[in-house]
């Protein structure tokens, strides 16, 4: 939407945190901005033989927790500010849940439905190149993000690993199994906003059984949620994807319905089904609503109508901040997305310790540990919001974050004498 910026919207959640912990200013001062960004020029030789040239950028936020992690997007409308609001969210995304991380964001401003495979790996390679001085295991660690994969991931390993001249696995996370890649990586992000979802439920109240869910997103997030919700025992009454919407009261089975999205381009058409907007499926009657696509869907507007009791964000920033106040004034439970999300930089942290160690992880044991994870976190968000007065989830959630990293800056000392451990609270246990 014209006129919502999210670096913008970044910053004022980090003022409300700071202000409802009673921080020093400095904090703010500090977390407000990235610590680093870096703005590259890329040439690429395309297959015709001309050289085009690409922006790209990386921001990384802040490192007293340990090294900026976050991914790196390929798509025509990367801006800087958009990479620096990302790289502030991976900061508090990572800290909310307790990883060693500071935040990171990179991007390259390209079409790559318009470049072959030959000028993809070339341009991957050459992004490496530009930003390998102040990336690596112990500086930087990107990842996956808007149009790349685990292939642009590998190629972009061995150009790092071409420039430090070894193998470096532990420089970049979402690769194949292949060359060090995380068992359990695909599904995490689904996996720990269901986790998160089921949390929520338990402690509103409301029962999975049957429990009505529509999910707007069919893609790699928002059609594991919906099988892996079904699996918990609820009812998937509504999905959209970006050509059409299917909408079935009874339910729908989330498995049949990626069978007919891989035949058909699309969930729109599902047998039995009737057809759903996104707009409609935003605001119509269920128990669980699981925005899984794009930012800024639910506006005030929307927000007035919204029906569900338990909204879990699995895309990041589908609610603008005056849908939010609304959402709290109606009393509808909001799992942020710094939260609800937090599941795929979970596994990423574990790819990127397998990758230390040298010794990998049985899927079983990977989904054990992002369990501990994301129940530990979800909780301790729950409690600083039942703690706190007048704040939602969402402030809950950067409270919990922006706490543990000024923590990290008091004890190193970044806020001089004034900002040391005693003006910062110190967490329960």
């Amino acid at each position: 939407m014209v006129g919502i910026n999210p670096f913008e919207n970044a910053q004022q959640e980090i003022k409300r945190a700071v202000g409802h912990l009673g921080l020093h200013p400095a904090v703010y001062e500090i977390l407000k901005q990235p610590m680093k960004v870096l703005t590259v020029i890329i040439p690429v030789e395309m297959d015709d033989g001309t050289i085009r040239v690409f922006t790209g950028y990386r921001a990384q936020h802040n490192g007293a927790l340990g090294p900026a992690k976050g991914g790196v997007r390929f798509h025509p409308g990367v801006t800087m500010d958009e990479v620096k609001a990302l790289a502030m969210w991976m900061t508090f995304k990572c800290a909310v849940v307790g990883l060693p991380y500071g935040g990171g964001k990179g991007g390259v401003v390209c079409n790559p439905r318009e470049l072959s495979p030959g000028e993809l790996e070339r341009l991957s390679r050459g992004y490496v190149r530009a930003i390998a001085e102040i990336a690596g295991p112990e500086k930087d660690i990107p990842a996956p993000d808007v149009y790349t994969n685990p292939q642009i991931m590998a190629w972009m390993m061995d150009e790092f690993s071409r420039y430090r001249g070894h193998n470096e696995f532990g420089f970049i996370t979402g690769k194949p199994l292949a060359v060090g890649g995380s068992a359990g990586r695909n599904e995490a992000t689904a996996r720990g906003c269901a986790i998160a979802i089921r949390e929520a439920a338990k402690l509103q109240g409301v029962s999975l059984a049957n429990a009505a869910v529509a999910v707007q997103g069919f893609g790699n997030a928002g059609g594991i949620v919906a099988r892996l919700l079904h699996e918990m025992g609820c009812r998937i009454v509504a999905v959209v994807d970006s050509s059409g919407g299917a909408y079935n009261p009874a339910g729908m089975d989330p498995v049949k319905l990626r069978e007919h999205k891989t035949r058909t381009g699309s969930v729109k058409g599902y047998p039995g089904s009737k057809p759903v907007s996104s707009a409609e499926l935003l605001t119509m009657e269920c128990d669980i609503l699981v925005p899984a696509a794009l930012e800024n869907q639910i506006t005030a507007s929307v927000a007035g109508q919204v029906k569900a009791k338990i909204i879990a964000e699995a895309a990041n920033g589908p609610t603008t901040p005056e849908g939010d106040r609304v959402l709290e004034q109606k009393g509808v439970f909001v799992i942020p997305d710094i939260l609800a999300s937090a599941g795929g930089v979970t596994v990423s942290y574990f790819e990127w310790v397998q990758n230390n160690m040298g010794y990998y992880w049985t899927e079983q044991e990977v989904n054990r540990r992002l369990e501990e994870i994301m129940v530990r976190g979800f909780h301790e968000v729950a409690a600083m919001r039942k703690r706190g007065r007048d704040v939602d989830m969402r402030q809950a959630a950067y409270m919990v974050a922006v706490q543990k990293v000024a923590e990290a800056m008091a004890v190193r000392g970044w806020l001089g004498k004034a900002g040391r451990a005693p003006q910062v609270k110190a967490r329960p246990a």
